[in-house]
């Protein structure tokens, strides 16, 4: 297909700036592919389409403080640091992005907080890119502990534009069952689950699967190919164990539906399996990039949200869809004025 079948207008008045105040509050769309048809819910309804068995899917990985306020030594300048992924514990080395990038060479330090941290540039990776190694001589748990204590949550652009970075974005930005630390975007249809929906479904019956995908900044980088089989996507690092493989494998040899919660979910898992859909246990990397037509072989249902036009994760919910439903529903969805994006309203593909 062509990136250019995935545009489409979106209101900025429907770009969501602050979640709904209670997580399973928000508006849920659900799209039934057998029918065609779409039905206007509320998220907390998400229980009514699950039933005892069924498994519910969710990745666990945790966004980390990765935007950091800088100076450029000697001149002072102001720059920002957007951590991408530590390479080495032992020598502290990061993979990052920079801005201004035109300011930044090799040889250059940085100091952050006033000079409680120092920072020098040994390697050009991108445009944009830089290998940083911080200068600190605690052990790592202290400097990790000093590093994100400086950073602030880095919630995308799309939001930055409509207002600054708050302290709650801290809460906000992370979902309720998150714990293993590594990713820089967070998996936004995760948000939408309070602890008393989860105790509800618990006590339906519906078993969880947790697994970990670091999602990283190149979902939202921009596409700038027209025929889609010549993008190439980021690699992404992501960890599926024997226990959650398990689980996801005895429910599809009992016939019992699996829902993902997320389009990073649904990669790792079709990132990981084999013949009839079964998942292997796994720890490694992922640049598998889905859009339509694509044969889906581990979930029948998808919880997502309103992603931005012409976005990767666009055409994976529109490979699991179906083009012409999903492109339909963002139709409903802006009609019936949904909240769009990171903080918005959820959809259900059944």
């Amino acid at each position: 297909m062509k990136l250019s079948q995935f545009k489409y207008h979106l209101p900025q008045e429907l770009i969501a700036s602050f979640p709904t105040e209670e997580r399973d509050e928000a508006r849920l769309l659900v799209v039934d592919r057998r029918t065609g048809t779409f039905q206007h819910k509320v998220f907390k309804d998400i229980i009514d389409y699950l039933d005892e068995d069924d498994v519910l899917v969710r990745n666990d990985t945790q966004v980390f403080p990765a935007l950091l306020n800088g100076q450029k030594e000697k001149t002072g300048a102001k720059i920002n640091v957007f951590l991408l992924r530590e390479l080495d514990e032992e020598s502290r080395l990061w993979d990052v992005l920079v801005d201004p990038a035109r300011k930044i060479r090799i040889g250059n330090k940085l100091y952050f907080g006033n000079g409680i941290l120092e920072a020098e540039v040994i390697d050009n990776t991108t445009s944009r890119g830089r290998t940083l190694r911080f200068l600190y001589d605690g052990s790592h748990d202290d400097f990790k502990k000093t590093l994100f204590g400086l950073g602030k949550t880095p919630v995308p652009d799309s939001i930055q534009r409509i207002r600054d970075i708050v302290p709650e974005d801290e809460e906000y930005y992370q979902t309720i069952y998150s714990k293993n630390e590594g990713a820089v975007v967070a998996p936004t249809a995760g948000l939408h689950f309070s602890k008393m929906l989860l105790k509800r479904l618990e006590l339906k019956g519906v078993d969880f699967a947790d697994l970990t995908l670091h999602v990283g900044i190149g979902n939202f980088k921009n596409i700038d190919v027209e025929d889609l089989a010549k993008h190439k996507i980021d690699s992404e690092e992501y960890f599926i164990s024997e226990a959650t493989a398990d689980i996801i494998n005895k429910a599809r040899a009992n016939h019992k539906k699996i829902c993902s919660v997320g389009i990073s979910t649904l990669k790792a898992m079709e990132s990981s399996c084999y013949v009839g859909g079964k998942l292997k246990p796994y720890h490694g990397w992922t640049n598998k990039f889905i859009f339509p037509p694509y044969d889906f072989s581990t979930a029948d249902y998808l919880i997502t949200n309103f992603h931005p036009s012409q976005s990767s994760m666009l055409m994976l919910v529109c490979a699991f869809g179906g083009y012409e439903l999903i492109m339909e529903a963002y139709k409903e969805a802006i009609a019936e004025k949904y909240r769009f994006l990171t903080y918005g309203d959820a959809m259900l593909v059944i």
